[in-house]
């Protein structure tokens, strides 16, 4: 593995890795993702004034559900039994856009950052589906890890 990444052997090859050996810890992640767009869609989304309904909920929903099925989306993800995942919505103080927060939780032998970041970023297209039909200029930005902690590691922070 000279390249350094984890998800290649020796020849090159893909492959998914082999945690057997790895000790089981709590591991936590949470990921982040930004949807910009008009104030007025912004507002409709926040209100649930959106021809589709809630969006906010839906969001959520979405989000968590994406966790979940994060395996079946990212070909080399080891599939994990989450204790907890969170979705968080926000809207930016200038009311330019949606901050999104992801949680993902388990006790395993794994982390759970892509399970942050996919439901950071499903959230993230559902509030755009939700208010694509009143802005079409919207724009999801700045998806990323913002922490994680557990395993061998150890923990990060993204700094600002």
């Amino acid at each position: 593995m000279a390249s350094g990444l984890t998800h290649l052997d020796a020849r090159g090859q893909a492959h998914m890795v082999d945690i057997g050996d790895k000790a089981v810890t709590r591991r936590r992640a949470v990921a982040e993702a930004t949807v910009l767009a008009t104030r007025e869609t912004i507002t409709a989304l926040v209100e649930g004034s959106g021809n589709k309904g809630d969006a906010l909920a839906t969001a959520r929903i979405a989000g968590i559900m994406a966790a979940k099925k994060t395996s079946e989306l990212i070909p080399l993800c080891h599939p994990l039994a989450l204790s907890k995942v969170t979705i968080d919505i926000d809207p930016l103080v200038d009311g330019s856009g949606l901050h999104v927060t992801a949680g993902a939780e388990t006790t395993g032998q794994t982390g759970v950052e892509m399970e942050a970041l996919t439901a950071a970023s499903v959230a993230a297209l559902t509030l755009y589906d939700m208010g694509k039909a009143m802005d079409r200029a919207m724009t999801i930005t700045d998806l990323r890890l913002a922490e994680k902690s557990g395993g061998k590691s150890g923990d990060y922070r993204r700094t600002p």
